[in-house]
């Protein structure tokens, strides 16, 4: 029902009885009101703290129709491109456009502009002059500081100077959300607000900035790659609300304000978030339009936690989220999961248990939150932190009470699993329930590689704790007497990787008969160490020199390598062996990737292939595929027969 959502149109509005909104929300996605999507979550903690907040989403840019629709609101306008960068909703890493917008009725693409946030908050300036304008959501966040932009090719300014808005609230964001709209409610200038965790501004001197650490300024780290990759580091090592410093960096004759990130929320204040009315579901306009793609993906899913200290090297939540985990409470959870089961559509599963990382529900160590994240090292890379505490016991006794809940058939575990952490815990409890209750057929991992230099670079886990937990995986899947399957992703591109690398990546699947349906090559986007790495060709933490590959051939080359047994790769595959050095991969032979071209002799019919995982030991059994590029953990002795 309509009155179940935000007002959407001025009839809306009437009908609450309001004469203004104090907040006019400008959003890239389609209005889908479920805790999952940023947009929701703003906008109803500001309904929470007595703010009225009306949706502009998928505004029509081209015409000013939408952005008038409910006036001047009395505060703010607040802008955001959506639940992803409006640049890789719109192409892939080959720079190609995408087909489809699972954010969009219908899945229909081109609803939003490219770079979005930029373009909403230009028109509304042009449109209204001075009226405060907060920019937030993953685009702003990611883009806070001058940084690389793969799509331009070139290193962008702050998005605060592009956009034009006032502040930018990064991070998640509630904590920030609602303290701004207190200040801008008591009539505090938004050009005086920029103190503020949490958030960034744009000011013409530094007379008012206490304690802050210079930057390298935009024209210095758009200039030099040396001076970007330093102005990164202190970036990445300053993200955390504990121990973080202000930052500053000079942009032509302004500077950007990057205050300390906001705390992290207590287990009760993110309870009290995720109890909030959403309708759950689109906005019922978008019926007749086919519905909203992404709601399929979350709708029956329970988001558990946010932030991560896995801390990988090319994913952006230490930017976003941070690296210090914050969970619900399990009697939170399980009220979210008595709350399905009344859906009239709930057929019983829970799809996922949604997080960044599944199986993180504490803080690394208990010295995070009294000192923070450590600045020079990581928790579990390149080995395990002595004060990391792997526990799984709390997610025990709340899968546990999920499976209990009345309605509830199963609940699936589906995205995030971090395997090495999951190898430390000696108590085995969850490995073993989680294998014989929360997996639908298929349990995703992701190795991301198996060649030591690079998972380095992308500080991931050396191969051997992935070989050592498939190997468990195996044994807990025959001692259940469990036909599932292990699906493990693996990344091709990143910076570091050689293309020596994607040989033995490719030797790797050789051996576990296993050959990927789809590759994906490292992308680069806004707010990563892998990024810095793509666009300096250093480690922006240790200066070291970084192997990028560049080249649509490279790139072609390393991906084919992953999919060496489609007969449309095995030319690219034969160029890559030769540049490589392993033409003994290149024949007849049991240890061969590819057939020679006809009529030259086959070289690795004569010679055995060299073994690229020296000294490893493959877990027993092996693999095997089966159907859709799925793999399934085969038994010692006689393997199944495929059904």
């Amino acid at each position: 029902m309509r009155e179940d959502f935000l007002p959407v149109t001025a009839q809306d509005m009437r009908e609450r009885g309001w004469d203004e909104s104090d907040f006019v929300y400008v959003c890239g996605d389609a209005y889908v009101d479920h805790p999952s999507f940023g947009h929701a979550i703003i906008s109803r903690v500001l309904e929470k703290a007595g703010f009225r907040v009306a949706m502009v989403c998928q505004p029509d840019w081209k015409k000013d129709a939408d952005f008038t629709r409910f006036g001047r609101p009395r505060l703010a306008f607040l802008v955001a491109a959506g639940n992803m960068d409006s640049m890789v909703n719109h192409y892939t890493v080959a720079k190609r456009r995408r087909s489809a917008d699972a954010y969009s009725p219908g899945g229909k693409m081109g609803l939003r502009p490219d770079r979005a946030t930029i373009v909403y908050a230009n028109c509304i300036r042009r449109i209204y002059g001075d009226i405060p304008i907060i920019i937030g959501g993953v685009e702003a966040s990611l883009r806070r500081f001058s940084h690389y932009d793969y799509w331009d090719d070139k290193v962008r300014p702050p998005i605060l100077q592009d956009s034009g808005a006032d502040l930018l609230s990064y991070g998640m964001g509630e904590l920030s959300m609602v303290e701004i709209a207190r200040l801008l409610d008591r009539g505090v200038p938004v050009g005086k607000i920029t103190s503020l965790s949490g958030t960034c501004a744009m000011v013409d001197d530094l007379s008012r900035v206490k304690d802050y650490v210079l930057l390298p300024s935009h024209e210095e780290a758009a200039g030099d790659k040396k001076a970007y990759a330093q102005a990164f580091a202190v970036q990445y090592g300053e993200q955390d609300p504990i121990r973080g410093k202000r930052l500053v960096q000079p942009v032509g004759s302004r500077y950007l304000v990057q205050n300390p990130p906001s705390r992290p929320l207590t287990r009760e204040e993110l309870d009290a978030v995720y109890a909030l009315p959403y309708a759950r579901t689109y906005h019922p306009d978008y019926e007749k339009q086919g519905g909203i793609p992404a709601i399929d993906e979350v709708k029956f899913s329970i988001s558990s936690a946010r932030g991560c200290f896995g801390a990988c090297n090319f994913c952006a939540l230490t930017f976003h989220q941070g690296r210090i985990v914050q969970s619900r409470s399990p009697d939170s959870i399980v009220a979210e999961a008595e709350r399905l089961t009344h859906e009239p559509d709930f057929k019983g599963y829970i799809h996922d248990l949604s997080a960044p990382t599944v199986n993180f529900r504490q803080p690394a160590c208990v010295k995070q939150l009294e000192h923070g994240a450590c600045a020079h090292r990581q928790c579990l890379t390149p080995k395990p932190c002595p004060n990391l505490k792997a526990d799984h016991s709390e997610l025990v006794g709340l899968l546990r009470r999920l499976r209990g809940v009345p309605g509830v058939k199963k609940v699936f575990l589906r995205s995030g699993l971090r395997f090495d952490y999951l190898m430390l815990d000696r108590d085995e409890t969850f490995f073993r329930e989680m294998v014989r209750h929360h997996i639908s057929g298929q349990l995703k991992v992701a190795p991301e590689h198996v060649a030591a230099n690079a998972l380095r670079f992308m500080g991931k886990p050396e191969c051997g704790v992935y070989r050592e937990f498939v190997k468990r995986y195996e044994q807990l899947n025959r001692q259940e007497k469990a036909d599932q399957y292990l699906v493990p992703y693996f990344m091709s591109s990143h910076p570091g990787c050689t293309l020596k690398d994607a040989v033995e990546l490719a030797e790797y699947l050789r051996d576990i008969h296993h050959q990927p349906e789809q590759v994906q090559d490292f992308y680069p986007t806004p707010g990563t160490l892998s990024t810095a790495m793509y666009y300096t060709g250093r480690h922006p933490l240790t200066g070291e020199k970084v192997y990028v590959p560049r080249t649509p051939e490279e790139k072609a080359m390393q991906r084919a390598l992953m999919q060496y047994a489609a007969p449309r790769n095995h030319a690219l595959v034969r160029k890559a062996l030769r540049m490589a050095g392993r033409e003994d991969l290149i024949g007849t032979g049991g240890k061969c990737l590819v057939p020679a071209e006809a009529g030259k002799p086959a070289q690795g019919a004569q010679q055995p292939a060299r073994m690229s995982l020296q000294g490893s030991k493959l877990p027993a059994g092996g693999m095997r595929p089966l159907r859709g590029g799925r793999e399934r953990i085969a038994p010692k002795g006689k393997p199944k027969k495929k059904k």
